[in-house]
């Protein structure tokens, strides 16, 4: 029998908004726009693109954009309740951001996940700029310079002992819903499943998703 386990995407997914594009958009350091329609057409690497952007910003600013980030990110409904769901059943749960540690700890600091089941990307605020510290990078497998590899994360939960369910919206989630046994996918996530002819179910709060695992749950008996 197979054991579930979820794989949560935390920027527009945990959060309402992508804090990284928020923070960029707020602050509107000059050159940053081009770097994310760089990334998103695939010219250059998720990992260049949003290390190239903090690099913009100096690192006087960490305490300004912390409290921006607090003050806008919002959680999605029902992240509690999933919380819940995963506990009461047994399913392992990560989060798997591509966003950064000085926001992404302290946002779910709130919630039951230990630290050592949230994978992100990490700072340095030591010098004039903000500089991003990729802890963890992609595998032999992956070519993608991921900076935060979910695919790689998802290895190492084998398609034949785990029962691999993926929770996006993203760029950054596209390998990984390639990889998993269910996805549930809102805005560019969606349009990327499509084209690729993957299922997905779609999801605006947690809610929706708790709803749908629980008949899977049963169906599978993961």
């Amino acid at each position: 029998m197979k054991r579930p386990v979820i794989f949560c995407d935390f920027d527009g997914t945990i959060t309402l908004s992508d804090n990284i594009v928020a923070i960029m958009r707020h602050f509107d350091p000059p050159g940053w726009q081009p770097l994310v329609e760089r990334i998103g057409a695939g010219e250059i690497s998720i990992r260049d693109g949003v290390g190239r952007m903090f690099e913009l910003l100096p690192s006087s600013m960490k305490d300004e954009i912390t409290q921006f980030v607090f003050g806008t990110a919002g959680i999605r409904p029902g992240f509690s309740e999933l919380l819940e769901f995963c506990r009461e059943r047994g399913i392992e749960f990560l989060v798997t951001s591509g966003g950064i540690d000085f926001f992404v700890y302290p946002l779910l600091e709130p919630y039951p996940i230990p630290r050592e089941r949230i994978y992100c990307n990490a700072s340095d605020f030591s010098g004039e700029r903000i500089r991003i510290v990729w802890p963890h990078p992609c595998d032999d497998e992956c070519t993608n310079d991921c900076g935060m590899c979910k695919t790689t994360v998802i290895r190492r939960y084998p398609r034949d002992d785990y029962f691999r369910i993926l929770i996006g919206d993203s760029v950054t989630d596209f390998a990984g819903a390639q990889l998993v046994d269910l996805v549930f996918a809102r805005s560019h996530l969606i349009r990327k499943c499509e084209e690729l002819g993957l299922p997905y179910v779609p999801y605006e709060t947690f809610h929706d998703v708790v709803r749908h695992l629980q008949t899977i749950v049963k169906k599978e008996s993961v």
